[in-house]
């Protein structure tokens, strides 16, 4: 047997059966008319952002990275939770703009940014965070041919690393930012070309669970922006110190502890250098936000035994829940977690294998599980479902498309 990963708080039982924002998922089952279903749920949205606020200092700005969970009830919602949106591409540019949200409270990340992507960022008024001294000079060049000042902040890549974080994104070789030797030159260059200088973006890595690590990072990242601040002669209007707060998946992952974090941090705050006195500090933050907010529900349409083994088949799988099938970075694969939704309270009594409709061995969702006794037509809930599940997941594999999704 082994063992599933731990199912977030908040969740609940009705008559047995598992429920979201106070209705079962049968209810809502119904109400979509189909599975799989994605079901987002406003109360662990709300709450999260909440808890995140009071532990947080005040002058810390929350920013939601769109990739976690582009769907755009989501988008909307976050919209009066948080002060600033990140995206990645054009496409969630067109997004953030359908779910009504100020261009101004956006900024758009990402290595290989196409010259389209540049214009529509710049037009909108979106802030520009360079990758590159090529990128940031095709901006410039595209801003003029627009008559637009261009908002611009400069990535870095720094030498420094998150520790423990799922996936590593400064310290060494990377695609990602401008080595920061290099920074204090392009930025320089960017205020003298007339761009309304914007900061600077330090991102160093994403899912991790140890405060320690958060905190040790953090201050690295605010002695490096002193330190760049400094060379390059004027005051840091603002800094995205990244993200990193991961969540828990498996089994003995715990939740970080951010009480600890945002003491930490307003200790840091209250001992700013001159050049950061007048900073606009933000966090970036995606799957912390949203990933437990989400239930992934598909039915189970067989059961089967092969050499003594059970096997409840069901109409999801990795098209939708790719990183649950451990296909998405996962060197061992470990279990979500994941329930008999329709059974949410009954006692576990077999071990099962939780497989999807696909037809490739890879298609796994809970193997040798212990649960309740399920039959044809129940249906599984997989927790955790909340940031790069629809987003993050090959839909259009075998044909299938893309699961529902409703925010209750």
């Amino acid at each position: 047997m082994k063992p599933l990963g731990p199912i977030p708080a908040g969740y609940e039982a009705i008559d047995g059966e598992l429920a979201v924002g106070g209705q079962t998922v049968g209810a809502l089952v119904e109400r979509a008319g189909t599975t799989p279903l994605f079901v987002y749920s406003k109360e662990h949205l709300d709450r999260r952002v909440a808890e995140l606020r009071q532990a947080m200092p005040p002058r810390l700005g929350i920013n939601y990275a769109v990739k976690a969970n582009p769907f755009g009830p989501v988008l909307e919602h976050m919209a009066g939770l948080v002060d600033g949106f990140d995206i990645a591409s054009a496409g969630e540019l067109a997004l953030v703009e359908a779910a009504g949200i100020d261009p101004a409270r956006v900024s758009f990340a990402g290595p290989g940014k196409r010259d389209s992507e540049l214009e529509a960022a710049i037009a909108a008024g979106v802030t520009l965070n360079c990758e590159s001294e090529g990128e940031a000079r095709r901006a410039l060049s595209t801003a003029e041919r627009l008559g637009k000042a261009p908002r611009m902040a400069i990535r870095v890549n720094p030498e420094f690393e998150l520790k423990g974080s799922g996936m590593k994104m400064g310290g060494g070789a990377k695609p990602f930012g401008l080595d920061a030797e290099r920074v204090s030159a392009l930025a320089r260059e960017v205020i003298a070309a007339g761009a309304e200088f914007r900061g600077l973006h330090i991102f160093t890595g994403s899912q991790a669970l140890s405060a320690e690590a958060l905190i040790e990072t953090q201050g690295n990242v605010l002695d490096l922006a002193g330190k760049l601040a400094d060379e390059i002669g004027v005051p840091l209007p603002k800094l995205n110190m990244g993200g990193g707060f991961g969540i828990p998946y498996f089994h003995g992952d715990e939740p970080i502890e951010i009480q600890s974090i945002g003491t930490a941090l307003a200790e840091r705050f209250a001992n700013l250098p001159p050049c950061l006195l007048d900073t606009q500090f933000c966090i970036e933050l995606g799957r912390y936000l949203v990933g437990e907010a989400g239930v992934y529900l598909t039915r189970i349409v067989d059961r089967k035994e092969s050499h003594g083994v059970t096997y409840l088949i069901t109409d999801g799988g990795l098209h939708h829940q790719l990183a649950a099938s451990g296909n998405f970075g996962t060197v061992v694969r470990r279990n979500y977690p994941v329930a008999i939704a329709s059974r949410f309270t009954a006692v576990p009594d077999e071990e099962v294998n939780v497989v999807g409709c696909l037809c490739t061995p890879l298609d796994r969702l809970a193997d040798a599980a212990n649960l309740p006794r399920a039959e044809v037509g129940d249906l599984v809930a997989v927790f955790c479902a909340g940031a790069y599940g629809a987003s993050a997941s090959p839909s259009a594999f075998l044909g299938q498309g893309p699961a529902a999704e409703i925010l209750v």
